[in-house]
């Protein structure tokens, strides 16, 4: 596909000209584009809350698609890259203040800002998922929970010696949403399922060993980044080939090319790497109160292997382990085991059931208390992992994954075809 000369096109490119340079500079978020040397132009989209280091909300979620929508009908922009403003983090999160606020013992079920908050959020990460334009993510700094949605939704991931990456939901007595239930599903060895029990903190290596990225740029060379896209001979676009993203002359290919060009960012080693026998071994130890008594014994990791139980990145791990929810483990490792074979689209309809009932049950409320509201960091869960795991507890936690919406009012209904792989995981 050349350079666009039809008014049409003259039109959209106009159009996102003027959002770009009418956007207030307090809005959450930023939009502008930049100029290849042919003709095309590069949208890029920046986060803009860097002082609650660019957690993503319902505003910001209503943004992106509503932009990423008119540059995709757009055929001067061929490519699309994220970033966050700041230097500390992409997104570090979910903005669950306001959900903390709706989450009353009087709300009712299911609470309407918990659906507005999830549906918005989850319907972003689908337009990503199938999104037939290169979408680059710029992932330096911290990502997790709603930010590592972003980063699983994009084509092209960079990551810098500042990544830093993790699903945390077990200390607020959530789960790894945010399609994580897909993307943890998809790392080797189980690793996943450790980094969802523990909410491990990970770097840029690990990312790349977990198919979360593809790229390692130094932090200090965005502008290089850019400036590689710019210079890429989009002329050699292939209208043709937009159908299929691998093909030689596609965008994707021309954006794989442009970062693989670039000088290779020094990492720090991958903890995921050096352990992944250990955490192989553990996860595949028996069920949840095999995984447990291992996670909750300092002897038998030990015995597992010596190294890995001493290091500090372990130990911290272990800890939040301990310290955090039983509710979230028993649902991370029952979603782990339902969503093997589901569809992104699957998973994503599963999260929002799990996360409506989160939000009407006590512990995500009292996580987010104990950690973000009060900050007291001792939160009182409403179960042990026994209870979680005896016939009354199970029951407990299966009925997170029902349907909490009448028939026709899901909000992500008609994602679900009835011959669907996998759909009799999905009520």
């Amino acid at each position: 596909m050349t350079a666009a000369t039809t008014s049409t096109n003259d039109t959209n490119s106009t159009n996102a000209q003027t959002s770009a340079n009418n956007t207030a500079p307090e809005a959450s978020v930023l939009f502008n584009i930049e100029p290849t040397d042919c003709g095309h132009l590069i949208g890029v989209m920046t986060l803009n809350t860097p002082k609650s280091l660019n957690a993503l909300s319902v505003d910001m979620c209503q943004l992106l698609a509503a932009q990423l929508e008119e540059w995709q009908a757009d055929d001067q922009v061929v490519a699309i890259v994220l970033k966050g403003a700041g230097d500390k983090a992409f997104c570090a999160g979910g903005d669950i203040r306001k959900l903390y606020d709706s989450m009353s013992t009087s709300a009712p079920m299911p609470n309407p800002y918990a659906t507005e908050f999830f549906s918005h959020e989850y319907r972003l990460y689908r337009q990503m998922h199938f999104y037939s334009k290169p979408l680059i993510l710029w992932g330096d700094g911290i990502i997790m929970g709603g930010g590592m949605g972003l980063m699983a939704g994009c084509s092209h991931r960079v990551v810098t010696e500042r990544t830093r990456f993790a699903m945390p939901e077990i200390t607020i007595g959530l789960f790894p949403d945010a399609s994580g239930s897909w993307f943890l599903q998809r790392m080797p060895a189980k690793t996943g399922l450790f980094l969802g029990l523990t909410g491990a903190m990970c770097n840029g290596n690990d990312a790349l060993l977990a198919n979360l990225a593809e790229y390692a740029v130094a932090s200090h060379d965005y502008d290089a980044v850019i400036q590689s896209l710019k210079q890429s001979d989009w002329q050699k676009l292939d209208s043709a080939s937009s159908s299929n993203k691998f093909h030689h002359n596609s965008a994707h290919s021309i954006v794989s090319r442009a970062l693989a060009e670039l000088p290779v960012a020094e990492l720090p080693d991958s903890k995921l790497a050096t352990y992944c026998q250990p955490i192989q071994k553990l996860m595949n130890s028996g069920g949840l109160a095999d995984i447990d008594a291992l996670l909750q014994n300092d002897e038998a990791l030990a015995q597992l292997n010596k190294d890995f139980a001493e290091d500090s990145w372990t130990q911290r791990a272990v800890a939040t382990y301990r310290h955090g929810c039983p509710v979230t483990a028993a649902l991370t490792y029952a979603l782990y085991q339902k969503v093997a074979d589901l569809s992104i689209e699957q998973v994503l309809y599963l999260e929002t059931n799990v996360a409506v009932h989160c939000a009407a049950n006590p512990d995500f409320k009292e996580g987010v208390r104990a950690l973000l509201i009060d900050k007291d960091k001792d939160p009182q869960w409403s179960r042990s992992l026994a209870d979680c795991l005896s016939v009354e507890g199970q029951a407990y936690i299966d009925k997170h994954f029902g349907n909490p919406y009448p028939e026709g009012e899901h909000p992500l209904e008609g994602w679900l075809g009835e011959e669907a792989l996998g759909s009799q995981h999905v009520r």
